[in-house]
């Protein structure tokens, strides 16, 4: 897996634009989807992030629009968030002081499991397992900084000396 990225608090680190690509395997059946788009957080009036991911999802050769948004609020540590939809739902709680963070969602009769880790300071991956009666799924999702500036806004490159890990099959 590599080096892990200490991240001392997580809304700082999060904060501004993100080019985010996923990659869902169904498998039970052996599908596999794409989602491409962007992910961003916006500072909201709480101390939080609210986090607005837009994009594209291929799924058995069909592309449509898709989106998503949650909200980060300050966790009971420093540091840290509470992660909720946006209805205000529980989702997880966020820690990344360590450089990798893991959380269940159970959620009617599914468990989601995620792994959060940080590559450096611009790269950041999740993982989510969901099992269930009617689902047998592996996301992953790989987040690359988009800097003003970049050539089109393009994602950061990684730093010299520091790896980012491998950006392969992506997911949520």
């Amino acid at each position: 897996m590599g080096e892990l990225w200490p991240v001392p608090d997580v809304l700082a680190y999060l904060a501004g634009r993100w080019r985010t690509e996923r990659s869902v395997r169904d498998l039970a059946s052996g599908d596999e989807g794409r989602f491409d788009g962007t992910t961003v957080f916006d500072a909201v009036t709480d101390g939080g992030l609210l986090s607005r991911e837009s994009g594209a999802f291929t799924w058995r050769g069909v592309t449509r629009p898709a989106e998503r948004t949650l909200r980060f609020e300050p966790g009971s540590a420093p540091g840290t968030a509470d992660v909720r939809f946006a209805d205000g739902r529980p989702f997880h709680g966020l820690d990344l002081s360590s450089g990798h963070h893991a959380a269940d969602h159970p959620c009617a009769a599914d468990l989601y499991r995620g792994e959060f880790t940080v590559r450096d300071r611009d790269h950041w991956r999740t993982v989510w397992r969901v099992r269930g009666p009617a689902k047998d799924l592996l996301l992953t999702t790989d987040y690359a900084r988009e800097r003003p500036g970049a050539p089109d806004g393009g994602p950061a490159r990684p730093q010299p000396g520091r790896s980012a890990g491998s950006i392969g099959p992506r997911g949520r």
